[in-house]
């Protein structure tokens, strides 16, 4: 008889030495799963959260330092007024319910993007949840909202030229550190898999810098169907590869320093 996995501690067939530092999702098919029952898409969008909260719960669980979630990208703005307006209520509503929760459970949360043209009431409680969790440092939860990989890019070149016109930093030292920390994920690792659902394989503007040598998982699964087993799997195929970073030899999928 097979037995159940615990799914409150590490699956036994998974090494905690070669446990991901940083996992980056890009959570797709919300709307697919709403519309094959025959429900509206923001049904797909309210299992969606739930299915985040799991997963976050797994990481914490099993020692994965860090998560960075792409939750509403520059683009999707253009999608219909109504989804729009009820993905903003949702992450004001979400915020409000479970901070205390996320205080409790030792979660940093820190968003990515340009948050300036959010309802304000909801950039006010983004900054009270970012500075009431500060920290924390069980696991470091990173929601993108508002976000563009490209525009996080010009950003950091404009950051990094202003300060070589101040003087404050020398032409010759800009090189990919430099770069790298003008990121909004700094001072994160990069992501050492990244997760994306729904059976679509592209990286749709996320992360393009920090995901260069990232273990790149796509799954025909929907979102909202991405459980625990999901997860598990994912992780043992990120257990099987071997990462060389360039290099001929093999290098074991270790941890990052967070």
């Amino acid at each position: 008889m097979i037995q159940p996995i615990n799914y409150s501690t590490l699956p036994a067939d998974l090494h905690p030495e070669t446990i991901p530092a940083h996992v980056a999702v890009i959570m797709d098919g919300n709307g697919r799963w709403a519309s094959q029952r025959g429900l509206p898409r923001v049904a797909g969008h309210r299992q969606g959260a739930k299915t985040v909260k799991e997963l976050l719960r797994c990481c914490k669980d099993w020692g994965i330092g860090a998560l960075t979630v792409y939750a509403f990208s520059t683009e999707n703005w253009q999608r219909p007024m109504a989804e729009v307006t009820f993905l903003l209520r949702l992450f004001d509503r979400l915020l409000r319910r479970e901070l205390a929760e996320m205080q409790r459970q030792g979660v940093r949360i820190q968003f990515l993007g340009d948050l300036s043209p959010l309802p304000e009431r909801l950039q006010d409680l983004m900054q009270e949840a970012m500075a009431v969790t500060s920290r924390n440092q069980r696991v470091r939860f990173n929601v993108a909202v508002n976000y563009g990989g490209r525009q996080e890019l010009v950003n950091a070149a404009r950051a990094i030229a202003q300060q070589v016109v101040s003087g404050t930093l020398s032409l010759d030292a800009v090189n990919e550190t430099a770069l790298a920390c003008a990121l909004q994920t700094h001072p994160l690792p990069d992501p050492d898999l990244l997760i994306r659902t729904s059976g679509e394989q592209r990286l749709s503007n996320f992360l393009p810098w920090q995901l260069a040598y990232t273990e790149l998982y796509f799954t025909n699964l929907l979102w909202p169907d991405f459980d625990h087993a999901a997860f598990h799997q994912a992780l043992q195929w990120y257990q099987s590869r071997q990462r060389r970073f360039g290099r001929l030899t093999a290098t074991p999928t270790a941890q990052g320093v967070l």
